[in-house]
């Protein structure tokens, strides 16, 4: 991945709601949900989340498959690990992580 990629991705994420509807799709994994599925369990509005789905696709953090009448949207793992990738690349300046930052979160 490179910037302008984690930057795109990055941006689709700086978003309540689309953090939140790319977080249902990671959870259902593979078989993916409808447009319909995700905005009953997130109580989106569809013409909302359908604007939310276009900018996660653009950044190429879901992928949306066509069945009969049906969108079936899912996470791109590899997308998602190459941004993770791409964050943690030079984690710690190459050096191994202590224990106790490795996991931590810090209140900004």
């Amino acid at each position: 991945m490179n910037e302008h990629q984690a930057v795109s991705a990055l941006g689709a994420l700086a978003h309540p709601q689309r953090l939140r509807v790319f977080r249902a799709l990671v959870v259902a994994g593979e078989p993916g949900l409808n447009p319909s599925v995700i905005a009953e369990q997130l109580g989106i509005a569809r013409s909302a989340l359908s604007f939310h789905l276009k900018e996660l696709a653009h950044a190429q953090l879901v992928t949306v498959e066509q069945q009969g009448r049906n969108m079936i949207y899912r996470a791109n793992y590899t997308c998602m690990n190459g941004l993770l990738g791409y964050l943690t690349e030079h984690c710690c300046e190459g050096a191994a992580c202590e224990a106790s930052t490795a996991g931590a979160c810090v209140d900004c």
